[in-house]
Parts: structure tokens; C-alpha cells; sequence
């Protein structure tokens, strides 16, 4: 499996650069010896936003992860959001979950419709469908290669003022949205109310929609995030604005009830609470969203 850590490991190195709270909450982890060393942190998923076209979309970034392994599990679907998502089950579980979503754009307005048709229309073939999977070198530059233009200002705006999803995608593209750590599997005790705490303390800001933890129906699978700090974009027009990028989640997977009762030594993730939970998910999307951003604690 080193070609798939080989890939993994692309993915999150331009995101550790670009998402400074990374670095800030491992090294005051240390400080405050929540861990001793970060390979102690699992990572318990990564997400991507796609728009819902036919060349586009999960149906195209999925077969990378499947090719390496992945299995493809649960669909949710964000109606007021206007997304659809499945999440993909790793073929061992050191390697995280993933979970991919689309905007399904034919439901924006037809002026917002016509905007993002522009940029993708002359796309006219699956792009994942020209790479050679035996270049990992290649697959890790597909996250970060340009597959439309880049959007002028007035038109990421247009988008912004309807689906700030769109807005994201448009600029961003595959660029990784967030990847999550497991608090529950840090050799120190910890509960997210907790670690959640310990965040605010270093001034890491949360979250706040749908409360700071947002949490699953049966109760197991608890979950937060950090805000999306502003980062600068040139647009194709040449003006520079600072944009939401990406942000940081955290994910505490409580022990499901036929093994509450085993000893925390014995618990492993397959006793865990797995998968994701759509109401969850609805408002984490909303880390990168102005509100939040704007929100003081």
C-alpha cells in the first residue's frame, strides 16, 4: 500500500501549508502533551467539493480512491444545499475515510447556471480518465491542476450571493476542503467538549453553526471544526480578494452499544461508530461559509 501513502501524502502537503491552524493546534498539542509526537494524530477523513457535471464530479474523482482500494459506501443528499455526497470505506484502516461532494448546479439560478457553464463546457471528456494511475507523481499533480479557468471576480461573487459551495469550488477546485483528526484515538483521554476547549484556549475559532458539536442521531459520532481563515486569490480579472480556503475538523467515534462495555484497551475502530451522518455534515459545510468567518465567539 505505499503507492496509496505515497498519494495520500500529496494530497496533504499543500494543505498543510496553506491551513496555519494546522501547525499552531499540533505544536500546542505537544506543548500542553496531548501527544508527545503528531504521528499519534489519525486522520480519520479528508473531504473534496466537485460540481455535478457529466465529465465532472464524484462520478470522476471517485476512481481514483476506488482504484487504490476504496470502497464506496453511503449517498446523502443536501437538498437545501443542493449537494449530493457519498463517503468511501480505505482498504486498511491506518488510511482515512474519504468523502466527496458535488454541486448539482442545474438547480441554481439560470444566471448562476450559465456562469459555472461556461467554465466547464469545454471540458468534453473525464479528465480522471486520462491519467496513468502507475504515475503517482502525476495523480497528486491532479489535485492541484487547473480544469477550468480561473473565475473572475464578479463572477465568483455572482455565485457567492446564491451557493457559497459554488463560489468555493470555482476557484479552489480539488483543492483538499479539510482533512479531520481523531480525537478519540489520542493515546491521552480526551472527549471533544474537552479538546474543543483546549482549541479555544489557543484561539483556534469553531464553528458555531448547529452548535459547536454537532452530533449524530445515535449520539456516536460527535463532531467539530475550525472556521476558514481568509486567503488571498488573484482572479482572472487580476483583482486579489481574500477568500475562505480550507479549514480543519475534528471527529470523536464513540463505541457502538453491543461494545460499550469493553475495556478502553480493547476498543479498536472496529467497534467504533463508522460513516457519517448527514445532519453533521450540513452544517461542517458551513465552515468556509461568511457567516461564520464574520461570527465573533
Amino acid at each position: 500500500m505505499e503507492n496509496l501513502d505515497f498519494v495520500i501524502r500529496g494530497i496533504m502537503s499543500p494543505y498543510l501549508k496553506r491551513v496555519t491552524d494546522v501547525k499552531k493546534i499540533i505544536s500546542s498539542m505537544k506543548t500542553h502533551n496531548l501527544i508527545n509526537d503528531e504521528n499519534e494524530i489519525q486522520n480519520d477523513h479528508i473531504a473534496f467539493r466537485t460540481l455535478g457535471y457529466k465529465n465532472l464530479g464524484i462520478e470522476s474523482l471517485e476512481k481514483i480512491f476506488l482504484y487504490f482500494g476504496y470502497t464506496k459506501k453511503d449517498s446523502f443528499n443536501f437538498k437545501n444545499k443542493k449537494l449530493n455526497a457519498f463517503w468511501y470505506s480505505p482498504p486498511d484502516e491506518k488510511y482515512p475515510r474519504v468523502f466527496i461532494s458535488e454541486l448539482r448546479f442545474n438547480e441554481l439560478s439560470s444566471k448562476n447556471y450559465q456562469i459555472i457553464q461556461n467554465y466547464i463546457s469545454s471540458i468534453k471528456e473525464d479528465p480522471v480518465d486520462n491519467l496513468d494511475f502507475n504515475n503517482l507523481n502525476e495523480i497528486v499533480s491532479f489535485f492541484k491542476k487547473p480544469l477550468w479557468e480561473l473565475p473572475t471576480f464578479k463572477d465568483y461573487k455572482k455565485l457567492l450571493n446564491e451557493s457559497e459551495y459554488a463560489a468555493w469550488v470555482i476557484y479552489n477546485r480539488y483543492y483538499l476542503n479539510h482533512y479531520t483528526m481523531s480525537i478519540h484515538m489520542l493515546n491521552k483521554k480526551n472527549n471533544l467538549e474537552g479538546f474543543n476547549s483546549f482549541l479555544e484556549r489557543i484561539g483556534i475559532k469553531l464553528n458555531t453553526s448547529g452548535g459547536k458539536i454537532k452530533e449524530s442521531k445515535d449520539g456516536l459520532l460527535r463532531q467539530s471544526s475550525t472556521v476558514s481563515k481568509l486567503i488571498p486569490a488573484t482572479f482572472a480579472c487580476g483583482i486579489t480578494e481574500n477568500i475562505p480556503g480550507s479549514y480543519v475538523e475534528f471527529a470523536e467515534r464513540l463505541p457502538l452499544p453491543q461494545f460499550k462495555n469493553l475495556p478502553d484497551s480493547e476498543i479498536k475502530s472496529m467497534h467504533r461508530r463508522d460513516g457519517f451522518e448527514a445532519g453533521n455534515a450540513d452544517k461542517i459545510f458551513e465552515s468556509t461559509y461568511t457567516s461564520q468567518i464574520r461570527e465573533k465567539n
